[in-house]
């Protein structure tokens, strides 16, 4: 019997040993994971710092800004009927929700067959991230909007404050934008504006470009940015930034920045460029007015937007996102996947975003002046 045995473990098949030496499971294949909805999540951060409401039934959503009142003094025997200046003041923002935002791909089916990874997963992946991109980038557009504004409150006397811009350094250079120093002079000037205007400090944040954020981590325990929090392997980790003046950094390729999108080279004094960028990396803005087609806010056009932005820093009543459609994946399938060999992998959002208290906006921008409002 022990013969035997020993005979079958000799003539055992392994099917995932490399001609039948080594490791048993060398060919099996390696699949890759992730999907549409963990792509959206990982990638997507402006869905947590605005404003965010689910719309059903309608295309459009009222959002009540309400201005401040006064105290006044009672007289006895008066009747109370009301401030007698008829205070507070309302105004209404809308938003409209935009055209179906879509993202999809084919796939055939004997490419998935021979295919040695997980192809749905990954496309689906790569799908969340499309939709989290443009997301972000409506919803910055709108706050960058914002900060440009003045307030929809203007009853006499009671006119609101509205947005604020504020200048990173004191040259017209570009590279002001990069300077640690200037970086934090103008995020302690941001706080003071926000303070100023009244505007809650919970919820307060900035999204910069990686380069800024990165060189602030550098500038850690000194130019006064000084976290001793954020020391040893946090600082090493790439996450030594907290907060500044209470305003809690984070760092995104989806911001307006320079006239693109997170990121500029060329002319860009003080910055060099890596090599073999791709053709995402520095994206120049496109046209988002109500003009264009699919949408229905006016995120601006990209000359209206500017080549001067440089930076943003918001409370979370900035601006308001509506979703009337959440990130969903949908999947062809039955006749139409027999005739067509194959299956359509579709992602798709309908949503919608805008400015709401332009005082809760702050703009960092470079150069003589500050981009106008649009």
């Amino acid at each position: 019997m022990a013969q035997q045995n020993s005979t079958l473990t000799t003539n055992l098949t392994r099917p995932g040993q490399s001609n039948s030496t080594g490791d048993s499971r060398a060919l099996f294949l390696k699949l890759f994971s992730g999907e549409m909805f963990k792509g959206f999540q990982n990638n997507t951060i402006a869905r947590d710092l605005i404003m965010k409401r689910t719309l059903k039934n309608g295309k459009s959503l009222q959002f009540i800004y309400t201005g401040r009142t006064k105290s006044e003094f009672h007289t006895p025997g008066n009747s109370i009927l009301g401030n007698s200046d008829g205070a507070p003041p309302v105004a209404e923002k809308t938003i409209t929700v935009d055209d179906l935002l879509i993202s999809s791909a084919f796939v055939y089916n004997l490419d998935e067959v021979l295919s040695h990874y997980d192809l749905r997963s990954e496309i689906s992946r790569k799908i969340g991230y499309a939709l989290a991109e443009k997301y972000d980038r409506l919803a910055f557009r709108a706050v960058a909007r914002g900060a440009r504004q003045a307030s929809p409150i203007t009853k006499t006397g009671f006119v609101e404050p509205g947005g604020t811009q504020i200048r990173v350094g004191a040259t017209t250079n570009d590279s002001d934008a990069f300077n640690s120093g200037n970086l934090v002079s103008a995020f302690y000037d941001a706080a003071a504006a926000l303070d100023e205007k009244g505007v809650s400090s919970d919820g307060r944040v900035a999204v910069l470009n990686p380069r800024q954020y990165y060189e602030l981590i550098q500038a850690v325990g000194s130019n006064g940015l000084v976290n001793r929090d954020a020391q040893g392997t946090a600082l090493q980790s790439g996450n030594g930034i907290i907060e500044i003046a209470g305003i809690k950094v984070y760092k995104s390729m989806n911001i307006p920045f320079l006239g693109k999108y997170g990121t500029a080279y060329g002319g860009t004094t003080g910055v060099t460029s890596p090599t073999n960028v791709g053709s995402f990396v520095g994206e120049t803005m496109e046209d988002a007015s109500g003009a264009t087609t699919g949408i229905n806010n006016d995120y601006g056009t990209a000359a209206e937007v500017g080549s001067k932005s440089c930076g943003l820093i918001f409370q979370k009543e900035a601006a308001g996102m509506v979703e009337a459609i959440g990130p969903q994946v949908q999947v062809t399938s039955g006749d139409v996947s027999v005739v067509y060999q194959g299956d359509v992998m579709l992602g798709r959002l309908a949503c919608g975003a805008d400015y709401l208290n332009p005082a809760a906006s702050v703009e960092l921008y470079v150069g003589a002046s500050a981009p106008s409002a649009f």
